[in-house]
C-alpha cells in the first residue's frame, strides 16, 4: 500500500531529524521524563483541483514535540504525514484519479487551553498525482509540493486526542491538460489541492515518581 510506504519515508525523514539532538540530552534524574511523540491516523476528503468534486481517503501522522526547549518556543515540533486520495471520487473526476503525498515540516501547538489545542503547520514534501483521460492513456506527474494548514485538536480521555485538520496545498508547474490523441497539450498550471481530514492522536508519555 502506496500510504504506508510515503509513512516509511516520512518516518525515517523524522527519526534521522530527531536522533542528533535526543541523542546529547542527559536528563537529570530527579526531572519527569516523557516521550514526546504523538501518532495518529485520520479519514479525509478533499478537493483534489481536477474541476468540480471530491476525493476521499485516509491519512497518516507522526509528531516530534520536544519539551526541553525555551518557554518562547514552547509548543513548535515537526510532524511528518503520509496521505492516500484513492477513493471515492465524485462524477467530474477520472475514474482512477489518484493523489499520494509525503510530506513533514513544523508544527506550532498552542499549549494554554486545558483541553484544546489550537495549532498552525507548514510543510514541504513530495506528491503524485495518476490519471487516465481514456481507456489507452494514464497520466504520472510527481512534483515537489509546499502544504499550509492548521486545526483543532481536543482530549477525549488521558492521552488520546480528536484532530480536526485543515490543508492547503500547492503544487507547481503542473500539467493539468496533458497531450492525448484527439487534443494537444496545453499550457502547465498550478494544483491547489485542499480538505479536511478528521482524525485521532495519541501523544505517547510516562512519568517518574521521584
Amino acid at each position: 500500500m502506496r500510504l504506508m510506504q510515503y509513512l516509511g519515508l516520512s518516518l525515517a525523514l523524522l527519526f534521522v531529524y530527531v536522533a542528533r539532538p535526543a541523542l546529547s540530552q542527559t536528563a537529570p534524574a530527579a526531572t519527569e521524563k516523557s516521550l514526546p511523540l504523538a501518532i495518529g491516523a485520520g479519514f479525509s476528503g478533499y478537493n483534489p483541483d481536477f474541476g468540480h468534486g471530491h476525493l476521499l481517503g485516509g491519512t497518516l501522522w507522526v509528531g516530534y514535540f520536544p519539551d526541553k526547549v525555551p518557554s518562547v518556543l514552547r509548543g513548535i515540533g515537526v510532524e511528518v504525514e503520509a496521505r492516500d486520495l484513492n477513493y471515492g471520487r465524485s462524477s467530474t473526476q477520472p475514474s482512477n484519479l489518484r493523489i499520494d503525498v509525503a510530506q513533514g515540516g513544523l508544527i506550532y501547538s498552542c499549549p494554554h487551553f486545558r483541553n484544546f489545542r489550537p495549532y498552525a503547520k507548514f510543510s514541504e514534501g513530495y506528491g503524485n498525482a495518476d490519471d487516465g483521460v481514456s481507456a489507452t492513456h494514464r497520466n504520472h506527474d510527481s512534483r515537489t509540493i509546499f502544504s499550509m494548514g492548521g486545526g483543532v485538536e481536543y482530549r477525549l480521555f488521558s492521552k488520546v486526542w480528536m484532530r480536526a485538520d485543515y490543508e492547503y496545498q500547492s503544487w507547481s508547474n503542473f500539467f493539468k491538460h496533458p497531450a492525448t490523441q484527439t487534443t494537444p497539450a496545453r499550457p502547465s498550471g498550478r494544483l491547489n489541492p485542499q480538505g479536511f481530514t478528521l482524525g485521532a492522536m495519541y501523544h505517547f508519555s510516562y512519568h517518574r515518581r521521584h
